[in-house]
């Protein structure tokens, strides 16, 4: 039996207005792994990740999910946690459980339940009423209460403080299930950083390393975040 990646990227390329955004992306992700896509502003993240759940289409390039292209199948098995909120912020939190069960096969009641309370998140609180952190982490108690088969997380941890960021991370490795993987998309390289398998740098629309994480550290003898700090001289 061939083994199959979860995710394969291949000689992906896109561009806005005669402006090449990403270039000649490759990228394999197994099943099985926490994967930090890392890079600054402006670097590609966020147009790749719309790539991947069909968002936005690729000039040129393939991208297959369990080797499928990508498509209505395939946004069934993504999770996908947005950068900006897109929750109807007039429902209650119990509404958009609701709509969440109706909507997703694979979502499970249940342990959403248990997490907004973990997070001591009101399930009868409206969503204009919460702050912004409070309100990402209810996005992303949603994402992470699906059986999917790739969680797909864009900035999951920007507004939320610091004591919370642990509780989060513990959440999203506890919440996913052997088969799966998780792609990472983070400013926060230290915060993450000891969660993760595998590190994607990407910086102009390309892709200049992509490594298991202990790898990279035990080579450097640096930390994922001090490694990122010398590449991009931030």
């Amino acid at each position: 039996m061939i083994n199959m990646n979860l995710l394969e990227i291949k000689n992906l390329n896109k561009s806005f207005d005669k402006k090449t955004i990403l270039k000649d992306i490759n990228i394999s992700i197994p099943s099985g792994k926490i994967v930090g896509l890392l890079g600054k502003n402006g670097a590609g993240k966020t147009t790749l990740i719309k790539l991947i759940n069909d968002l936005l289409t690729p000039t040129s390039g393939e991208i297959l999910i369990k080797g499928k292209k990508i498509g209505v199948e395939t946004k069934k098995v993504i999770s996908y946690l947005p950068e900006r909120t897109y929750l109807n912020k007039q429902m209650k939190v119990s509404e958009i459980v609701d709509y969440f069960k109706d909507f997703y096969e694979d979502f499970d009641e249940n342990k959403a339940k248990k997490l907004l309370n973990d997070l001591d998140l009101d399930i009868n609180e409206h969503l204009t009423k919460m702050s912004k952190g409070m309100q990402e982490k209810v996005g992303l108690v949603l994402v992470m209460s699906r059986c999917a088969d790739l969680y797909i997380l864009d900035e999951p941890l920007g507004g939320v403080d610091p004591a919370t960021r642990d509780y989060i991370l513990d959440t999203i490795l506890s919440n996913f299930n052997e088969n799966a993987s998780v792609i990472i998309s983070t400013h926060l390289i230290s915060d993450i950083e000891r969660i993760l398998d595998e590190v994607i740098f990407i910086d102009k629309g390309k892709v200049i390393l992509q490594s298991e994480a202990d790898k990279l550290r035990n080579k450097e003898k640096s930390s994922i975040d001090e490694i990122f700090r010398r590449m991009f001289k931030c």
